[in-house]
């Protein structure tokens, strides 16, 4: 199959791009940064998937599904550039499948598009609204960018689209936004709460990425590995250690002393959990996740020791 990966030159970009060569698949890729030890047989393309260049790639080489993955997750990129490639660069893609004939679109969503608050449930369904518009709104564009791909559902009926909310990523690479919140040594909390985290390893996101595309499954998946964890614990076994402070302390300490910086709207994230219940994905797809969190959160610990 001919698959082309918006955003392939990101961390799970290029894992995705690796596995479907090995799978025999031809893999295209786009995206403005460059993969300077790509595999040969990976076509690269280095353009802005906004802009006409992306869509001669589509003209020319009419993939057979595409693979979107290229949104911004980095929480302190500026707001008003995150929606440009967030929601443009979504709009773009769907747009290019209808117009050059696209047969399985597949958008690679977070499962913080449900938010975290102190009502929410504890599992959340794929029905479930994405209350991140409200209590996280620096996610506003990623939420705009899933209910868009979600659309093309009942807009584009000859295209088979998935869309998939995925988990924390944590693993070696130290990729994503949970791993960057353990990068330091220590590790603030919020005094009196201890949410459940949610997690998987970048091996098994890779294989539940393939596996909606082997499948050709469509609708809308919470995608998960193994169980939750309450954050303490995801501290603690990266070998990282807690700094339980009182909110407003909690606030003021935020990118000082050596902690992470973070929006405003990420208080909420630390406070309360977001957990997905992923079964309709592993009954569609069959999908086992093959790392557990603890060896999950022992990679990471090995590969970014703390020092000193």
């Amino acid at each position: 199959m001919r698959v082309l990966i918006p955003g392939i030159g990101g961390v799970l970009g290029q894992r995705v791009a690796r596995r479907l060569l090995e799978q025999g698949h031809e893999v295209i890729g786009i995206d403005r940064r460059p993969w300077h030890d790509a595999p040969p047989g990976i076509e690269l393309h280095n353009v802005d998937i906004r802009k006409r260049a992306a869509e001669d790639v589509f003209r020319k080489r009419r993939p057979q599904a595409v693979i979107h993955m290229a949104t911004v997750t980095h929480l302190v990129e500026k707001t008003a550039e995150r929606y440009k490639i967030n929601l443009g660069g979504t709009r773009a893609v769907f747009e290019h499948c209808r117009d050059w004939g696209v047969e399985h679109a597949i958008f690679v969503g977070r499962h913080t598009y449900y938010g975290a608050a102190a009502d929410s449930p504890l599992y959340h369904k794929e029905e479930d609204p994405p209350m991140a518009v409200t209590t996280f709104p620096e996610l506003s564009d990623l939420v705009a960018a899933d209910l868009y791909a979600c659309t093309a559902l009942w807009r584009l009926p000859n295209l088979c689209t998935t869309v998939l909310r995925m988990a924390y990523t944590l693993g070696p690479t130290g990729h994503g936004t949970l791993a960057t919140f353990l990068r330091g040594r220590h590790v603030p909390m919020v005094l009196g709460f201890d949410p459940l985290f949610h997690f998987m390893h970048e091996e098994d996101v890779t294989t539940a990425i393939c596996l909606a595309l082997e499948k050709r499954v469509q609708g809308v998946y919470n995608v998960a590995g193994p169980q939750p964890v309450p954050l303490s614990v995801v501290v603690r076994g990266t070998g990282r250690s807690p700094i339980p402070l009182p909110e407003i302390a909690f606030r003021a300490a935020l990118g000082r002393f050596g902690l992470p910086r973070l929006p405003p709207g990420a208080l909420a994230h630390i406070k309360y959990p977001v957990v997905v219940d992923s079964e309709a994905f592993r009954a569609a797809t069959g999908f086992v996740h093959q790392v557990d969190e603890v060896r999950a959160m022992q990679e990471f610990r090995d590969a970014f020791p703390v020092r000193g």
